[in-house]
């Protein structure tokens, strides 16, 4: 996986301040995004042990809030999978005292959650749900953009406190099976 940026004291894109990792490649394409030039996988520079590094050691003052992942596309399949390891590597060094925020363009319950039929899912795709806080997702509809909106730019996209929302749509999908 490549990456394009890296911010160390963000405040736009969750919560307090942030570390803001933008990953490189996806294949949403939206009409209208923020970052094209962030579709490409090749764009960037790798993903590797010592830029894990960096952003955990950016990640170690108390005033940081947590980390924030955006693209690009992080829940690409390639890039759910280069991000897993280091995202153990955050919880086991963090535990729940800084948040993650995960930006998608993918719909949580029909995307990312959805049988294994689809193209968003792979097999560390449950591992990665595990570790997110915050998931603001759904595909930017430039005819639905709304600059009044935090933390999202149209109004179709939702910000979901995953743990909560996750909850719920498990005790549902258990009352459908019963």
């Amino acid at each position: 996986m490549n990456y394009a940026s890296i911010r160390t004291c963000d405040i736009a894109n969750g919560e307090g301040v942030r570390v803001s990792l933008f990953v490189s490649g996806c294949s949403h394409h939206c009409k209208g995004c923020f970052n094209p030039e962030q579709w490409d996988f090749a764009a960037g520079e790798p993903f590797d042990r010592k830029v894990e590094d960096e952003i955990l050691a950016a990640l170690e003052p108390s005033f940081i809030a947590g980390l924030s992942l955006l693209g690009g596309e992080p829940m690409e399949p390639s890039n759910q999978r280069a991000l897993v390891p280091f995202l153990r590597r955050f919880r086991e060094r963090f535990g729940d005292s800084r948040t993650l925020w995960v930006y998608t363009g993918c719909v949580l319950e029909t995307e990312l959650l959805s049988p294994s039929t689809s193209p968003w899912r792979c097999e560390v795709t449950d591992e990665f749900l595990s570790f997110v806080d915050v998931l603001v997702d759904g595909p930017f509809v430039e005819e639905k953009k709304d600059i009044s909106l935090r933390f999202r730019g149209s109004s179709n996209q939702r910000v979901l406190n995953l743990r909560v929302h996750l909850g719920k749509f498990l005790s549902e999908k258990q009352k459908c099976a019963t």
